[in-house]
């Protein structure tokens, strides 16, 4: 980078303002000096002073060759000589040629008079009178007189033409005249008046004649306008060191903030932050010839270390997109390579579907490839991606109408639930609540965006019937808080279980307290969870003593949380929520145990590594089967407290 050039006042090399010399007497002269290539370039003029013009003068001036060489050589010319020579002359161009004219003209006149002299000296010598003597016409004499008509013709035109350019020429110096006028009372910057003042000479020089009548008005104002401009000249040199000074801090300034940049660990924020310094550099103006290339090898030195840091930096990022590239490849063939043959229930789609969104998060994770190959990889995936989601649509698109069935069979149970909810035959209203949540489940799924909603509604008919039956028992509270005396009191046996017992009766003993649990009823909200948490610190510790069986722990935990979630207003509807989810779970569960033991059937024990996967196979299969019948426990439970 380097400065711009930056025009200045001119100065001695002691720092002197130079003298200007009066207009009258002053040479006009220009002076360069030239620095290195790379270091700020400013160059100082030496102020040209305006010429004094004469004033213009309107007469020809008549040129010396016609004036001094033409009679000479005319003299010599026959008529018909001078008439060719004149004919040439008409035709042509008439700026120069008005004195060869001329003297066409009186070297034809010359040669006429004597002839008609010669002819009248005849006559006489033959007896005539002189009175009675008349010269013959003279057929040259015509076409001369008719092409001197047309010459005169042509230089009146010629006058005419001048005479405009003379009024044009006086309308321009008066423009530049008010030009030079604007330069002495703007408060621009000077460098940009000063190269302004040295258009408005130059221009002023071009402009050639004017009126005779304006000539010395003009060239008077313009002198007035040059001199005040002058005055402006030496005072703004005046002020020059102190701009130099003034300079040389602030680049100082600069170049330490950039040699501050090596330390800055961003090293594109370090890059942004050089390119803002070297916009202030450019512009501040220049300092002192002497200190110029000093501190602009100062400042692209500093530059260059920042320069390199990034350019090397992004070579690091060149190799970083190359394997950000190869990452995305990857991730284009997982997707192209998926066996669409494979999918064929809505639980495979399902986990199809996480995969491919995995694989999108993965792919927003993953940095840009290299310029030339960013797009196209994206449209590859893209593409991939819509391929998938299309065949995806397709499948739901085949099972849309058995959704609808199953929309309207759900609508039809919330259309039931809403006309028993306000019933107060509590007994069988419950029987047939109870029978419509049954229904409930055997309904196949509907469409996600409708399931929320109609079972949001079904759910809130059932909660709202069950809401008012608990509000109707009369002897709720104080059930509730003898319930509650009498589980605080189960908590104090649990605690206090006689450690000395075997473990069978041990654990027979406290089965026992936990179905007395079961067995009581509600008590306070306020109370439940507190109580509950006492509850279930007092079992765990007793199943921890004992190491019970974590599925039997598992069976007693849930059904404590059976009535706990039984109790409120809304207990119900809870339970009947819980236990859709459980068979939910358990359709799960049934699927996967079906699919491990079709897959079982397939590997080849006698195979290597046949003999694990089928072991680790029938691990799962044993697992889901336990699983399996956990969760028909806890419906079971459920059932129980519904």
């Amino acid at each position: 980078m380097t400065d711009t050039h930056e025009t200045n006042l001119p100065i001695e090399e002691n720092g002197k303002i130079e003298e200007t010399k009066t207009p009258e007497t002053a040479p006009a002269s220009t002076s360069e000096e030239t620095v290195p290539s790379e270091a700020p370039t400013e160059v100082t003029e030496t102020v040209e002073t305006p010429q004094e013009e004469a004033p213009e003068k309107v007469e020809e001036t008549p040129e010396k060759t016609s004036t001094e060489e033409a009679p000479a050589a005319n003299s010599k010319l026959t008529k018909e000589d001078i008439l060719a020579k004149l004919t040439e002359l008409v035709n042509a161009p008439v700026e120069n040629s008005r004195n060869e004219v001329e003297s066409l003209k009186q070297a034809f006149y010359k040669i006429h008079r004597a002839e008609v002299d010669e002819m009248k000296k005849a006559f006489l010598e033959g007896g005539g009178e002189e009175k009675d003597f008349h010269a013959p016409d003279d057929e040259t004499e015509i076409k001369i007189k008719e092409l001197l008509g047309i010459y005169k013709e042509k230089r009146a035109a010629l006058h005419a033409e001048e005479e405009q350019v003379k009024a044009a020429n006086y309308a321009l110096k008066l423009q530049l005249i008010e030009r030079m006028k604007g330069l002495t009372e703007s408060q621009d910057d000077f460098n940009k008046l000063y190269q302004e003042f040295k258009e408005i000479q130059q221009r002023w020089k071009e402009v050639k004649l004017v009126p005779q009548e304006h000539a010395n008005e003009l060239w008077k104002n313009y002198q007035i306008y040059s001199e005040r401009f002058y005055d402006i000249i030496k005072i703004n040199n005046q002020f020059r060191d102190y701009d130099f000074k003034k300079n040389l801090e602030l680049k100082t300034a600069l170049c330490e903030a950039v040699e501050k940049l090596e330390n800055e660990p961003d090293v594109v924020s370090a890059f942004h932050q050089l390119q803002k310094l070297h916009q202030q550099w450019r512009e501040i103006g220049p300092v002192a010839r002497e200190l110029r290339e000093e501190l602009w090898t100062r400042f692209k030195t500093a530059s260059t270390v920042i320069n390199k840091r990034h350019q090397e930096h992004f070579e690091g990022l060149k190799a970083k997109e190359q394997e950000n590239l190869e990452a995305k490849t990857a991730l284009c063939e997982q997707i192209e390579n998926i066996d669409y043959s494979l999918l064929k229930t809505f639980r495979d789609w399902e986990e199809k579907n996480k995969e491919v969104i995995g694989l999108q998060e993965k792919w927003k994770t993953i940095g840009f490839a290299p310029k030339k190959y960013n797009v196209k990889i994206f449209e590859r995936f893209r593409s991939a991606c819509d391929v998938y989601f299309s065949k995806k649509s397709e499948f739901y698109k085949g099972i849309k109408e058995d959704m609808e069935k199953n929309l309207q069979q759900k609508i039809a149970l919330c259309e039931r639930a809403e006309e028993l909810k306000d019933s107060t035959d509590w007994k069988d209203t419950t029987d047939k609540m109870i029978a419509l949540q049954k229904e409930w489940k055997t309904i196949g799924s509907v469409a996600r965006k409708h399931s929320d909603a109609v079972w949001k509604r079904f759910i809130t008919a059932c909660d709202y019937f069950f809401e008012q039956k608990n509000k109707n028992v009369s002897s709720q509270k104080s059930v509730e808080l003898t319930n509650l005396a009498a589980k605080k009191a189960l908590i104090e046996k649990i605690n206090a279980l006689d450690e000395s017992l075997e473990y069978d009766e041990a654990l027979a003993t406290l089965k026992e307290y936990m179905s007395e649990w079961n067995g009581i009823g509600f008590v306070p909200f306020r109370e439940k969870d507190k109580i509950y948490k006492e509850y279930h610190e007092a079992v765990d510790k007793q199943f921890d003593r004992l190491k019970v069986d974590q599925n039997d722990r598992k069976m007693q935990t849930f059904r404590s949380n059976l009535n706990d979630m039984a109790s409120g207003e809304k207990g119900k509807g809870k339970l009947y929520g819980e236990r859709e989810k459980l068979m939910r779970t358990y359709d799960r569960m049934k699927n996967e145990l079906q699919t491990y033991e079709n897959n079982i059937g397939f590997l080849n024990i006698s195979s290597k590594g046949g003999g694990g996967l089928v072991k680790e196979m029938e691990r799962k299969i044993e697992k889901l089967k336990e699983d399996m019948a956990l969760i028909i426990k806890k419906i079971d439970a459920i059932d129980e407290n519904l």
